[in-house]
């Protein structure tokens, strides 16, 4: 099969692989979309966390944003799934941990993440091979551009539930990309007045066209009380800011990722009696993503500006806008199409 191979920072190519083959408690599944992701961009430039701490090495296959149809089981699996439409976690524990015993998988220390982490290849493939245990059905109502979008929904869904919003309070997110923007819609869907905070480079634009209409940047922000921030995005400072700006008694959540350290005084945490949360991965709001999709409580289809080919991956990941592409954040990649010759 075809698969997106990296070999090193900024070294790609689109390579013939064996295909995956179901190992017992496995299932194969033809991938229907995958979605390009930050981290897979910092994968490409080599600046990624996990390449350093010896968690990652190249060659790799990366992509942890996906969906597919079940077409194989492995031994130990219902066979029920074949045929099945579905999405996969990220996060595989070892399943006998402390931590994986409490639910909580995606913080095991020996964990695998898809694409990302352990040397299990992602979804930027023909076929991937997934644990049946990491799988959560897709109705069809949730279609491919849906189900590419669950995994980084299921990180929003979880932020906007960390903030305990609802009628009546003000939220501000900082960051209009991909999770800020579906941090936003679920607040919106919660009946919060949501606020977003972001660059003046007409990043703000998509959630304009979104219908989000208190659209700031850092120097136009509005000295009006929020009820909680989600700092959803990749500047350093960002963090310290949003604890100057939320309401004494009201709540941070964390959810972006800078590329050096950033540095929040407790003592003022402390004193305005805050409450602050990371969110990590989407695996505890897997399920609630799929429902609020298939409801249509929230529509993120928008945030997508355009499907590529694998052929086409190496320049997405190199900050290529592909041609044609809309003002949304987020491409996502289709292995099933090919590039035109000439």
């Amino acid at each position: 099969m075809r698969a997106f191979v990296l070999h090193g920072p900024g070294r790609c190519a689109v390579e013939d692989v064996s295909e995956p083959v179901a190992a017992p408690g496995e299932v194969v599944l033809d991938v229907e979309r995958a979605g390009v992701c930050g981290t897979d961009v910092e994968f490409f430039t080599g600046e990624m966390a996990y390449l350093h701490q010896g968690h990652a090495r190249y060659p790799m296959r990366i992509g942890h944003e996906w969906c597919g149809r079940v077409v194989e089981v492995g031994a130990g699996v219902d066979a029920a799934w074949v045929g099945r439409r579905a999405m996969g976690d990220t996060m595989i524990g070892d399943g006998t941990c402390h931590r994986c015993l409490r639910g909580n998988q995606h913080v095991c220390e020996r964990r695998q993440e898809v694409g990302i982490r352990g040397d299990r290849p992602g979804a930027l493939a023909e076929r991937i091979a997934v644990p049946a245990s990491s799988l959560h059905a897709l109705p069809d109502a949730v279609d491919p551009v849906l189900g590419a979008l669950v995994e980084p929904g299921g990180n929003a869904w979880r932020a906007a539930r960390a903030a305990h919003a609802g009628p009546g309070d003000r939220v501000l997110v900082l960051g209009p990309g991909t999770i800020g923007l579906l941090t936003a819609l679920f607040l919106r869907a919660a009946g919060v007045e949501v606020h977003l905070m972001g660059l003046p480079d007409g990043s703000l634009d998509v959630a304009a066209g979104l219908g989000f209409d208190h659209l700031w940047t850092e120097c136009t922000l509005p000295a009006v009380a929020f009820d909680a921030v989600v700092e959803a995005s990749n500047a350093v400072h960002l963090p310290a800011l949003a604890l100057d700006v939320v309401e004494p008694a009201g709540r941070l959540v964390y959810i972006g990722l800078a590329g050096s350290a950033s540095h929040v005084d407790t003592r003022t945490l402390a004193l305005k009696d805050v409450t602050a949360v990371g969110i990590l991965s989407a695996s505890p709001g897997l399920d609630a993503t799929i429902d609020a999709y298939a409801r249509g409580v929230v529509d993120p289809r928008p945030l997508v500006a355009a499907t590529v080919g694998l052929d086409e991956v190496g320049t997405v990941l190199a900050g290529e806008r592909p041609p044609g592409a809309g003002p949304g954040p987020k491409v996502q990649v289709d292995p099933r199409e090919r590039q035109q010759s000439p």
